[in-house]
């Protein structure tokens, strides 16, 4: 249990450390454009924070099904 917090603790502080790395790069980032999405479009983001969002959100997915199937296996 407390393996399986740890690892959840570890991979959500590296995350958010990326983000405010994110947030700090794309300060000065000009090239912007629009996500088409289903229903709507968002609004105008620049590309670098789209690219930077999909890559620390499949890494926070990765990170708990990693810890789920870490789970599983020891019980």
């Amino acid at each position: 249990m407390l393996s399986s917090f740890r690892k959840i603790t570890h991979t959500l502080i590296f995350n958010l450390s990326l983000f405010l790395l994110l947030m700090i790069g794309i300060q000065n980032s000009s090239n912007k454009n629009k996500v088409n999405l289903l229903i709507s479009e968002t609004i105008v983001l620049p590309i670098s924070f789209i690219i930077g969002v999909s890559f620390i959100s499949g890494s926070i997915t990765a990170g708990l099904l990693a810890t789920k199937n870490y789970n599983n296996k020891e019980q």
